[in-house]
């Protein structure tokens, strides 16, 4: 694999997000790294949310073990063509959610309700903001759980020789196949139309001193974010969950999970 393909798998491994305005906060919201190039002092896990704390819990492997108990009763068919050939679908109007419906047992589906309180009235659980699509699934939120900074674990992906073995790989960190498949059309889309940016980026930390994106994360949310969003449903920022790539809290959506 080139130089260059590496470098951008690596450095957009964790960019999307949600930007619903719901979370006002001081400092950025996410969980700083060695890679983040930011400190605490402008980057943690809290934010203040229609007008009550949330703090991120710091989820790990005990958590997304026990979401692996879940079974969907229904997965997502894989993707046949790659999404970026087609005009990024409309986002879902504000307040959305995605929801589990509990079935017997273990089993699960998952639907989308107009708002949270309709959600929960209906005695379903929202486990992200915004549509449902083919990431909002509880094993992919397990890998969200797991891997808070993916940039290692995708690193190794991109390393792979073919495009068969990089969706192996990312079929490997625990992604199903659907939301594997997202994640692979986005980085070869983001290749494509950024290809010097991330070139350039390639030894930076994440973001810049004054906490913006680097080139190469800045042109992979501008070119590639709302393609994804709209296909994989699920982000770290509409799940709630801080990551090593520091974002405004009005771009946070608060939630716990609890299944």
């Amino acid at each position: 694999m080139s130089p260059g393909r590496l470098a951008l798998f690596v450095l957009i491994a964790a960019c999307h997000g949600d930007d619903a305005p719901v979370c006002e906060g001081e400092r950025l919201f996410g969980r700083p790294n060695a890679n983040t190039g930011l400190g605490a002092d402008m980057c943690g896990p809290t934010c203040t949310c229609r007008g009550e704390p949330f703090e991120a819990p710091a989820y790990g492997d005990a958590e997304a073990d026990a979401l692996l108990a879940w079974t969907l009763g229904e997965p997502f068919a894989e993707l046949t063509s790659d999404p970026y050939d087609d005009p990024a679908p409309p986002a879902a109007p504000d307040g959305t959610v995605c929801a589990v419906v509990e079935d017997d047992g273990m089993r699960y589906g998952l639907e989308t309700y107009p708002s949270e309180d309709e959600a929960r009235t209906a005695g379903a659980i929202p486990t992200h903001f915004g549509a449902c699509g083919v990431c909002s699934t509880l094993a992919d939120l397990a890998v969200y759980m797991r891997f808070p900074d993916l940039t290692a674990p995708v690193r190794d992906c991109a390393m792979r020789s073919d495009d068969a073995e990089q969706m192996a790989c990312l079929e490997g960190l625990g992604f199903t196949h659907p939301c594997a498949q997202i994640w692979f059309f986005n980085a070869h889309h983001t290749r494509d139309f950024c290809f010097l940016e991330c070139i350039e980026a390639l030894d930076q930390p994440y973001h810049h001193p004054d906490g913006t994106l680097n080139a190469c994360l800045l042109c992979d949310e501008e070119q590639s974010g709302a393609v994804f969003k709209a296909v994989a449903g699920r982000t770290r920022r509409n799940t709630g969950i801080a990551s090593a790539m520091c974002r405004p809290c009005s771009e946070v959506q608060p939630l716990l999970h609890e299944y």
